[in-house]
């Protein structure tokens, strides 16, 4: 993969991340987030869940995205500092570090290769 695409794809799920905590932060519920985004970025589910896994931002779909968050012309080519882990991502390495710690060899293998296979 190319520079941009990781760039491009990055910017897209720190968009994403700041929708999502935007909405639960005025009550939403975590169900529905993804389809809320890709309607608000006037694309499908399917599309927006294949951007976020491996479909490249071509150039048409980055100024779309673009223009609908706001943001500047060019704005999701830009590399930026990834910001520290949300609060949600704290949760989550703090239970996965207490599943770590609670089980044995054979578990800690059996954890790692299950995340290994969601991250593909």
């Amino acid at each position: 993969m190319s520079n941009i695409t990781i760039t491009r794809r990055q910017n897209a799920l720190a968009l994403f991340k700041a929708f999502a905590e935007k909405a639960l932060a005025a009550g939403a519920g975590p169900k529905g987030l993804e389809q809320a985004f890709a309607a608000k970025l006037e694309i499908s589910a399917s599309m927006w869940s294949q951007v976020k896994s491996a479909r490249p931002i071509g150039d048409k779909l980055a100024r779309q995205i673009e223009r609908h968050c706001d943001k500047p012309l060019g704005w999701l080519d830009e590399e930026r500092v990834v910001e520290g882990p949300s609060v949600a991502e704290q949760q989550f390495l703090e239970l996965a570090l207490k599943a770590w710690r609670a089980t044995n060899a054979a578990g800690r293998k059996a954890l790692r290769e299950h995340v290994k296979r969601i991250v593909g």
